[in-house]
């Protein structure tokens, strides 16, 4: 009989290294922890094809995919955008989307969905605090921004003992039902 789920909500998932994504309408960031879980750094910006849904062969989700195998990731989390009220709109909807197909093409590597309120905002910041200029951030807010949801993750996960966020499956398809009248 297996043991407990170690990604499920009372377990901190394994040590290992943690993939951080940014979801973005043209861009995905992609930081990486290193081994121990204790320090995030970028690692790429992908591009997507704007104002599509996600699916399985997509050139960044096969992107992230290999980031995990060459990393040997043991999990990655994703940024969910929330409003400061903690509503989830539109926004959210896509991130939440977005995970499901990255579960479904890395399981078993586990996925999870972290509050990424005002992530870019800080991203932004400090990449303006620290002098680059504005045409430049646009090339690495996204990894700046990946780094903050990372490490906000990592910081929790180890401070809390349980694990950040939670966990996501594979969005499956809902079985399709006879209409009644027929």
């Amino acid at each position: 009989m297996p043991g407990p789920d170690p990604s499920g909500p009372e377990h901190a998932p394994e040590p290992g290294v943690w993939l951080g994504v940014d979801v973005g309408s043209v861009r995905v960031g992609v930081a990486v922890s290193d081994p121990r879980g204790v320090l995030a750094t970028p690692v790429e910006t992908l591009r997507r094809t704007p104002d599509t849904v996600p699916a399985a062969g997509d050139r960044d989700v096969r992107a992230i995919a290999a980031l995990v195998a060459e990393h040997g990731a043991v999990g990655v989390v994703v940024g969910l955008p929330r409003s400061l009220s903690g509503d989830e709109g539109p926004a959210a909807d896509r991130a939440r989307t977005y995970a499901s197909v990255v579960a479904a093409c890395i399981a078993p590597v586990w996925v999870r969905l972290v509050d990424e309120r005002l992530t870019s905002v800080d991203a932004h910041r400090a990449l303006r605090d620290s002098g680059v200029a504005g045409r430049r951030q646009r090339a690495v807010v996204d990894q700046a921004a990946a780094v903050l949801i990372l490490q906000t993750a990592l910081d929790t996960g180890r401070s809390t003992g349980a694990p950040p966020g939670e966990l996501v499956g594979p969005r499956r398809r809902k079985p399709r039902t006879k209409d009644a009248r027929a």
